[in-house]
């Protein structure tokens, strides 16, 4: 890593899933961006630390921010891009030289890779849409719905976890963004998934796995829908097997990840970013993704 003038990396807990190494790392060849990526282990109750101490550390670049980071890596920041202040989760950190030290500003580059995962896939315009999770990521669902011109959307969980006056986040980034935001309990899920134009589960591996045959034993076809499954690692997942058996598109966590990466190494690398069609491809032949 000495040999590196500029650093980067992932963080998150656990990481050594991550696909981010591999998309950046090719990216960066194919840019000629003399860059190191790693992926680091970070606890959530570490994230507060982990920014004190890049501070002090010369060369740092960029920061890519998984699971359970997103909100504390927020708070951590010294800025945030009007995008990522709105969700309140940041999945990216950036560095620019300032008076007292570096200036490190969060960004939320999910959205961007939602709306493009979706869009690849065929996903209309407005379509009637489903979140499956409550969480970091289902706030950056509902922005990524609002861009593809949902008035509104529902939103299926176990529980829902609210601020200090009780309201969940996922309702507040809906009321920031206009966006209706109309909240299901889990027992209703399958149903909702087998009249959704949209799904898009944001659950950790396996979390949708109850509903799976639940949602066959609705026997909806489901041609022209598309679900994307933020989880990648096992695929197809169960509620994507369930999907695509009833004729419906499914979309990997691993598309997503490829967008937002691609808004990550756009900010990473700045005025060497070039021909991102080129760039995508790299990155898609990096993680076995068809090109482009």
């Amino acid at each position: 890593m000495a040999a590196h003038q500029r650093r980067a990396a992932v963080l998150g807990h656990p990481i050594g899933h991550s696909r981010s190494p591999e998309l950046h790392r090719a990216a960066y060849r194919f840019l000629g961006f003399d860059c190191a990526y790693d992926a680091i282990d970070v606890e959530e109750g570490a994230a507060a630390d982990f920014a004190a101490a890049v501070r002090r550390e010369p060369g740092w670049n960029g920061l890519s921010v998984t699971m359970p980071l997103k909100s504390a890596m927020a708070a951590a920041v010294d800025t945030l891009d009007p995008l990522a202040d709105a969700l309140g989760v940041i999945n990216t950190v950036t560095f620019e030289p300032g008076a007292a030290g570096p200036v490190l500003t969060g960004w939320n580059t999910d959205v961007a890779g939602l709306v493009n995962a979706l869009r690849h896939a065929g996903a209309g315009e407005a379509p009637r849409a489903a979140i499956l999770g409550a969480g970091g990521t289902a706030t950056a669902a509902v922005a990524a719905l609002d861009r593809l011109g949902c008035a509104s959307v529902d939103v299926y969980a176990r529980s829902f976890r609210g601020n200090a006056g009780g309201r969940p986040a996922v309702q507040e980034v809906g009321d920031r963004l206009g966006v209706g935001v109309e909240l299901h309990g889990w027992d209703t899920a399958a149903a909702a998934c087998a009249e959704a134009d949209v799904v898009i589960c944001t659950l950790p591996p396996h979390g949708a796995d109850g509903i799976a045959g639940e949602f066959a034993a609705l026997g909806s076809r489901r041609p022209g829908a598309v679900l994307l499954d933020a989880a990648y690692d096992p695929w197809p997942s169960a509620i994507a097997g369930a999907w695509q058996a009833a004729g419906g598109t499914i979309v990997p966590g691993l598309e997503m990840l490829l967008y937002q990466a691609v808004e990550q190494v756009r900010l990473f690398t700045g005025d060497a970013f070039r021909d991102e069609p080129a760039v995508i491809n790299v990155m898609c032949d990096a993680v076995g993704l068809p090109p482009r």
